[in-house]
């Protein structure tokens, strides 16, 4: 089961999570709270596992994961942080942009102290999923460093990993615990900008590039779903809807290269755009008028 919470225009022009914001990026309270729901709701009216539920985002979403994760740590088993910031990294847009250009200079205690401070948990902790990208320039990547540093903290894990190999050109990095479980993972993807790593060919082929989602060779979705137990024997349990005889349609797996079938909606306060760079250039447009890059 999947749940895709939204931002509404009118919270954030850019759709954006608030992260940085005070009223929003705590335990019972705003936008926070507003997923929290959204979770509970989920396990309420279609019956889903309590004990496996894994949070992840990208960027604002990685930033926002951070938040959930701190926030409501009994809640989740797990969580992965995709080009995204510590938790407690700011409180206001100012401190959100000086965060994003790099990270504070934070002590390992202080940043686990206010993932500590954000709730009354005491644990067990969630497991945890870093990836970011070498050359990202939007959201840079000592923010990285400082997410590791902050978890290793909460977890009381040393410095030094378990584990340590590279992954089609990138480095891997595993903290583990008594069972020989990752606790915490760390991807650093070489050369890779603003965005979630892809692998779109091969035997692990899942999605399509586009910006923000970007070719690498290596498939965070892929790789965490592996990690949470949430394949069967590498490949995705598909869930068919029935067809009119009442027997289940079978659904194909991903194919590199497919394209949409048709438009999505059209939002009317949008802009047209066409092509790659019509697309990249929309978005731009709307992180620099919401603040957030120059």
């Amino acid at each position: 089961m999947l749940l895709f919470p939204e931002q509404q225009r009118a919270n954030n022009p850019n759709l954006c999570f608030n992260w940085f914001s005070f009223a929003d990026n705590g335990r019972d309270r705003g936008e926070a709270l507003s997923i929290k729901q959204m979770i509970m709701a989920m396990v309420e009216y279609h019956g889903a596992d309590p004990s496996r539920i894994f949070v992840t985002g990208l960027s604002a979403g990685g930033a926002m994961t951070s938040v959930m994760l701190a926030s409501y740590p009994e809640l989740f088993a797990g969580g992965a942080i995709i080009a995204g910031l510590p938790y407690g990294s700011a409180s206001n847009m100012p401190q959100a942009l000086e965060a994003m250009r790099g990270a504070g200079a934070f002590s390992a205690g202080d940043l686990g102290n206010r993932v500590r401070r954000a709730s009354n948990h005491n644990g067990p902790w969630p497991r945890i999923s870093i990836w970011h990208g070498s050359a990202d320039a939007t959201v840079s990547c000592t923010n990285a460093d400082a997410i590791l540093a902050q978890w290793l903290a909460v977890h009381g894990l040393n410095a030094a990993p378990d584990a340590s190999e590279q992954i089609a050109g990138h480095c891997r990095r595993a903290w583990n615990d008594a069972a020989g479980r990752p606790l915490i993972e760390d991807y650093r993807i070489a050369n890779m900008g603003h965005g979630a790593p892809l692998a779109t060919f091969g035997q692990d082929a899942c999605g399509m590039a586009m910006p923000y989602m970007l070719e690498a060779g290596i498939s965070s979705t892929r790789r965490m779903a592996s990690s949470w137990s949430l394949l069967e024997t590498g490949r995705e349990r598909i869930f068919a809807p029935p067809v009119g005889n009442g027997q289940k349609a079978t659904l194909p797996l991903p194919v590199s290269g497919a394209s949409r079938s048709e438009a999505l909606p059209t939002d009317p306060s949008r802009p047209e755009v066409s092509g790659k760079a019509g697309v990249e250039k929309a978005i731009h447009d709307a992180l620099r008028a919401a603040g957030l890059i120059r």
